[in-house]
């Protein structure tokens, strides 16, 4: 489970809430199931979904899902609200200018990986803190945003 420790320490979380969850990994892919399932995945040969996705890993590297950004929302350290037209253009692939963060916590600052909140504290990605938040210009460079899965389906077409 390295890689997805890995990531949430990034946001400060040492511990994953689970809850009365397991998590099951198949193929570098991550998900969250009852521990009830469990026993009936492990007599199956090879299911190709289960319980709720958490991300993939690919090497040492994690790339999450929103489920995973969305059940660390609230215990993420690192977090910034934008604006609306900022929240737009961020979901497009956009990087986020100073002008358009409306507010953040204690803990950005450069080099962070961030969560990235709309005024709502609706997860809308996430990125890193390429300058200090008070700087002028872009100040997050975006990682990975919702809009994400949108675009790949337009260039399959």
């Amino acid at each position: 489970m390295r890689p997805l420790e890995h990531f949430l320490i990034q946001f400060g979380i040492r511990r994953f809430e689970k809850g009365n969850n397991e998590i099951f990994v198949q193929d570098n892919k991550y998900f969250l199931i009852s521990r009830g399932i469990q026993n009936i995945i492990k007599k199956t040969k090879k299911p190709f979904y289960s319980g709720i996705y958490l991300g993939k890993a690919r090497g040492k590297s994690f790339f999450p899902s929103v489920n995973l950004l969305n059940k660390i929302r609230k215990k993420a350290r690192n977090k910034v609200w934008i604006d609306e037209k900022t929240e737009w253009l961020f979901v497009c692939g956009r990087d986020i200018f100073s002008e358009g963060i409306e507010s953040s916590t204690k803990c950005v600052y450069k080099g962070i990986i961030t969560l990235i909140l709309n005024k709502n504290s609706e997860v809308l990605g996430f990125g890193k803190a390429i300058k200090g938040l008070s700087e002028k210009g872009v100040v997050i460079q975006n990682i990975f945003d919702i809009g994400d899965f949108l675009r790949r389906e337009r260039k399959k077409k």
